[in-house]
């Protein structure tokens, strides 16, 4: 509670307000203006938070110091804040924001400039979810303060990305909602990388896997990001499209990521492999999967299994659709590795979401696949109608070149 006086000795709080009572005694406004900031320097030198707090309070009563000398003064006192320590920094910048509450029209700029400090102390700290809330305070839609769509939209994004990281991908939304309205206005090309990795992420902590696939997949492919970053974009997408609810959309994507040879160089390429190709997944093949899954992937949904459980019991289904033209609940469930009742409302589920072609007899614990049997006469009828046209064109070229008939 000390600090350099402005002769070199030392001073106690109390002795603070005497020397503001000099300051506010100076008639000139340029020195008075001057003998402020020098006065700020010396106590952030000092690190006289007390002090510093006690003139924060007597800048921002209008009664004792005129707005046009205040509004100087302040901004300096603001800027020159990021010279104490963090724990410093945070008792002093929670202070004047509360302070700055009932003026904060009057010092806008300043209050931005003092939560952008104070959410820097929280990154620090890892609390990320204060620092997003800290810089989702800032009027960015103010009429005094004018700023570009550029400068809104990065702190929209800068605010969404800090309540990810403590996996609030409902507050994320918001701001990243925000950020889409003026996104198109913005002409930083990392800045919209930055706003379309958010955008993947928020859509994959919310579990919509197969637009989150999409959108990683789309930032894999840009030229402007570093090789190892791709990768990870990359292998996003191919998790997000193995987590996928199975159907007919996810097979499109798994079958643009299986073709992409890039693919092959990923730790989840061997799933993926599997899942294009319509086999059947095995149990250690998914545990040794679910080792590079999130804290959001590995979920519990309403029916009791998480987010993979439910996705490889699916694609399971899906594949034995491709196998068998029927199978009783009990060899079902036995295939998946569950108990029958619930292989039967799962493939109810499927088939009534037109994801899975079927029909179910409860009455004699059976499903059958209409999909495979459909498969199979579509592959025999296209066979037949190769061979009939074959047919066809040798016969006419034999009419037309009889001396090529014992040839054929």
């Amino acid at each position: 509670a000390e600090y350099m006086g402005v002769n070199g000795q030392t001073l106690h709080k109390m002795d603070i307000r005497s020397e503001i009572a000099q300051i506010s005694a100076i008639a000139d406004q340029k020195r008075k203006v001057e003998a402020y900031k020098e006065l700020v320097n010396r106590l952030y030198a000092s690190h006289a938070v007390p002090q510093l707090q006690a003139l924060a309070e007597h800048l921002l009563d209008d009664t004792q110091v005129p707005l046009v000398i205040s509004r100087q003064v302040f901004q300096h006192f603001a800027v020159e804040m990021e010279k104490l320590s963090n724990n410093e920094l945070k008792e002093l910048a929670t202070f004047t924001l509360r302070a700055l509450a009932r003026h904060v029209v009057s010092f806008e700029e300043e209050d931005a400039i003092i939560r952008e400090h104070l959410s820097e102390v929280y990154v620090a700290k890892q609390e990320y979810t204060e620092a997003a809330r800290t810089l989702a305070g800032i009027q960015l839609e103010s009429s005094m303060r004018v700023l570009t769509p550029t400068q809104k939209a990065e702190k929209y994004v800068k605010i969404a990305q800090l309540f990810l990281m403590d996996d609030d991908s409902t507050n994320a939304e918001t701001f990243i909602n925000r950020a889409s309205m003026i996104i198109h206005e913005v002409k930083d090309e990392n800045l919209q990388l930055l706003y379309k990795g958010n955008y993947a992420r928020i859509l994959d902590s919310k579990r919509k896997f197969l637009e989150a696939a999409l959108r990683y997949y789309e930032l894999s492919q840009q030229k402007n990001i570093a090789q190892e970053d791709l990768l990870q974009l990359l292998s996003c997408a191919v998790t997000c499209a193995i987590l996928a609810a199975a159907g007919p959309q996810r097979s499109r994507i798994l079958g643009t990521l299986y073709k992409d040879e890039r693919t092959a160089q990923l730790d989840n390429y061997e799933i993926l492999k599997k899942m294009f190709m319509d086999r059947l997944l095995r149990r250690p093949e998914v545990q040794k999967f679910s080792q590079q899954l999130q804290r959001h992937h590995q979920a519990s949904l309403e029916d009791g299994y998480t987010v993979l459980e439910r996705a490889v019991i699916e694609h399971n289904l899906l594949a034995a659709s491709k196998i068998y033209n029927n199978i009783t609940f009990v060899e079902l469930g036995a295939l998946l590795e569950i108990p029958p009742q619930k292989a039967e409302r799962s493939a109810a589920r499927m088939i009534s979401e037109k994801r899975m072609k079927g029909s179910i007899d409860q009455i004699q614990g059976i499903i059958d696949f209409e999909s495979g049997v459909e498969a199979l006469t579509t592959w025999d009828n296209q066979i037949s109608d190769l061979c009939l046209s074959l047919n066809g064109v040798l016969d006419r070229v034999v009419a037309k070149h009889p001396e090529f008939a014992a040839l054929l």
